[in-house]
């Protein structure tokens, strides 16, 4: 039997801009990907299947992909914690690679450790600026959800075995 899947806490309507650049003199790649940003409202466009084409170029092409929401899980407030206590706090796009080489995202997230562990299953994870609503949402989140782990000492062991007199 499964366990269930916890619903999220907070949910936001999120759009995400990605880019992409033509290289050249390279015999490996005729191309290259980036997520630009990450924009917090419905915005109109044709949803998660396809793309909005923004702004084409000779050498790059941007794109807006529509109907992403981002979710914050109170069990992943210790991770937001740690992310909004950085110097430049990070937002995480999952993208996985259309039959046309095209990657689409298919999450979005203020979690390191859920952008990690995607990482390590072999996804493609960017990483750009938090926006600013995210921030706040997310602040908010772990001001009512996080709990800190409270420190415990460890009980002292004698490593040398000997036992002391007066003790």
């Amino acid at each position: 039997m499964s366990e269930p899947i916890e619903a999220p806490a907070a949910s936001f309507p999120v759009s995400v801009i990605m880019e992409r650049r033509q290289i050249s003199g390279n015999r490996w790649i005729t191309e290259s990907w980036s997520a630009l940003g990450v924009t917090v409202g419905n915005l109109p466009g044709p949803g998660p299947a396809e793309p909005r084409l923004l702004v084409e170029g000779a050498r790059a092409a941007q794109f807006l992909w529509t109907g992403l929401r981002a979710e914050l899980f109170a069990d992943e407030s210790e991770s937001y914690y740690h992310n909004l206590k950085v110097s430049s706090p990070g937002c995480y796009v999952v993208a996985r690679p259309r039959e046309d080489g095209m990657p689409r995202p298919v999450l979005v997230t203020v979690s390191f450790d859920a952008a990690q562990a995607y990482h390590e299953g072999g996804e493609t994870v960017y990483s750009v600026p938090l926006p600013p609503e995210l921030y706040r949402a997310a602040e908010a989140f772990v001001l009512a959800h996080y709990v800190p782990e409270k420190k415990r000492k460890r009980p002292l062991e004698d490593w040398k075995g000997q036992t002391h007199e007066g003790t």
